[in-house]
């Protein structure tokens, strides 16, 4: 599933240019993905469109319920704890890294939200820092925003391709 998102990520980035689901999916199908993770990946889409549309930063200082997603919308004084059922799906190299990205503001309380939400909608797990990474940039894609240079170019990075200084 991943290997199609980050297709449908790095193809269709530019706002408002990915094709409906069906034409996506033919797409998808087009260039050889295995139908079974272009039909997860498009249930994986879904959910995102459905938490995004209930987690804009509008509302974002008000504490509600999503009724799609079912969490609660952080303040920003907001202290997140992980429930254990996070904790076993993400493992702490995850966490770690969203502790990081949070702290450092780039991912503001709403996206960190939805991050975790989608995070926790993958069926296989726990989710790897890579992993993590896609969902993330995912995220910020279905809010229209992109990350600051530095931060793209910490979450496009794996690493295989790091090189240490």
């Amino acid at each position: 599933m991943f290997e199609v998102l980050a297709f449908v990520y790095e193809n269709f980035y530019a706002e408002d240019s990915c094709p409906e689901p069906a034409h996506l999916q033919r797409k998808l199908s087009g260039v050889g993905f295995d139908p079974e993770e272009i039909a997860d990946a498009l249930d994986w889409l879904t959910g995102l469109g459905n938490a995004a549309r209930f987690a804009k930063p509008a509302v974002a200082a008000i504490p509600t319920v999503l009724p799609a997603a079912g969490f609660h919308l952080p303040t920003t004084d907001s202290m997140r704890i992980y429930s254990p059922r996070e904790q076993n799906h993400l493992r702490s190299e995850c966490i770690g890294y969203l502790h990081f990205l949070d702290h450092a503001g780039i991912t503001p309380a709403h996206i960190r939200e939805v991050v975790l939400e989608r995070a926790m909608a993958v069926q296989d797990g726990p989710v790897s820092l890579d992993e993590l990474k896609i969902i993330i940039l995912m995220v910020f894609w279905s809010f229209g925003q992109e990350p600051d240079a530095l931060a793209l170019d910490e979450l496009c990075e794996t690493h295989e391709t790091r090189t240490i200084h």
